[in-house]
């Protein structure tokens, strides 16, 4: 039984950690963690746990919590990891970090983008970036995995296969994103009343969104040089989702179904991954509650373009479904443990 512990299991990422966990075989939550509900019944703070979890919120003793599991999950802040995590704490335990702290291998470019200082610089080397079709055996190995963000993994995995395979010209690579609401956290921000959300769809981070370095640096691992991309997200009126529409120029002249093999060549064997049949596009109801990503692509002989589209659940795939998929390789477990959510509909 793996013994886990949750830093900021009361955020919306914390408690679809919980929600997930609660139906692992082979994990159980000891650590509640919530420096906003210290002492309070975390049935109390997410009412569709009650007869669920019989617990009480905890704080963040990161030093206490190691020596009481084997992983540590943080769905914390940006910057809080970082400034916890140490050697002694590593030498105890395994983390997996929801925030970006450790995603980035440039610290220069982390606290350009994120605007604050890295606490923990001595890590970011060592640390895997946990997108699990891409890095499984480097997880498999890890004693710290920094988790993509939601957007990140969306636009990643969307576009990977035909990056890796040089079939898109990356200098034409533009992205066009949506989420719902749940991806801007928990806590009350103005912009995110329901008055103001309601009815209405905004872009956002325009040519400034924190996830477009990662998305760059990623892709740019695939193709062997550096990548420079637009990406513009924009918040929709619904509590879950994230659909991504990708353009880019095709460097050759291909059919649909020499594409569609590019995409099983790296896919076909993925449990979580599903690439739709010619002519049907993804859609964010039907991957809500799930760890899957559907990828749907249209080209488009008119420009010389492919059209490549990708959904996922921000807080599944996105967030603490990908967590405990690394979760589950880290420990050796099987891969889908705990995971095997079958999309809900409506």
């Amino acid at each position: 039984m793996i013994k886990v512990g949750i830093i900021g299991s009361t955020g919306y990422a914390g408690g679809e950690l919980v929600r997930i966990l609660a139906g692992h075989k082979n994990a159980e939550i000891k650590w509640f963690g919530s420096r906003s509900y210290i002492n309070e019944k975390y049935a109390d703070v997410y009412r569709n746990m009650f007869q669920i979890v019989d617990a009480v919120c905890m704080d963040d003793n990161m030093e206490e919590l190691a020596t009481q599991v084997d992983v540590i999950f943080t769905a914390t802040p940006q910057g809080l990891c970082a400034s916890l995590v140490n050697e002694n704490i590593l030498s105890q335990t395994k983390i997996i970090d929801l925030s970006a702290d450790f995603r980035l291998k440039d610290v220069s470019v982390y606290e350009q983008w994120y605007k604050i200082t890295h606490q923990a610089q001595q890590f970011i080397e060592e640390a895997v970036y946990g997108l699990c079709e891409v890095n499984r055996e480097d997880v498999k190995k890890a004693r710290l995995v920094a988790n993509p963000g939601c957007y990140t993994t969306c636009s990643i995995l969307t576009a990977y296969p035909l990056v890796k395979e040089r079939l898109i010209d990356m200098s034409t690579l533009i992205i066009d994103a949506k989420s719902g609401t749940s991806g801007a956290g928990r806590g009350a921000k103005l912009p995110n009343l329901f008055c103001e959300v309601n009815e209405n769809i905004k872009a956002y981070g325009v040519a400034s969104h924190r996830h477009t370095p990662e998305i760059e640096e990623q892709l740019g691992y695939a193709i062997g040089e550096k990548v420079v991309l637009n990406f513009t997200p924009h918040l929709v009126p619904m509590n879950r989702g994230i659909l991504a529409t990708e353009y880019a120029k095709l460097t050759k002249h291909v059919t649909w179904e020499e594409v569609k093999a590019v995409y099983d060549k790296y896919y076909a064997g993925e449990k979580f991954i599903r690439v739709l049949n010619e002519g049907v596009c993804p859609e964010t109801k039907w991957v809500e509650g799930s760890n899957y990503v559907d990828i749907g692509f249209t080209i488009d002989p008119r420009t010389n373009r492919i059209i490549m589209m990708g959904a996922i659940d921000n807080l599944v795939k996105g967030a603490a479904g990908q967590a405990v998929q690394n979760m589950n390789l880290m420990f050796g477990e099987k891969e889908s443990e705990g995971l095997e959510l079958v999309p809900m509909f409506p």
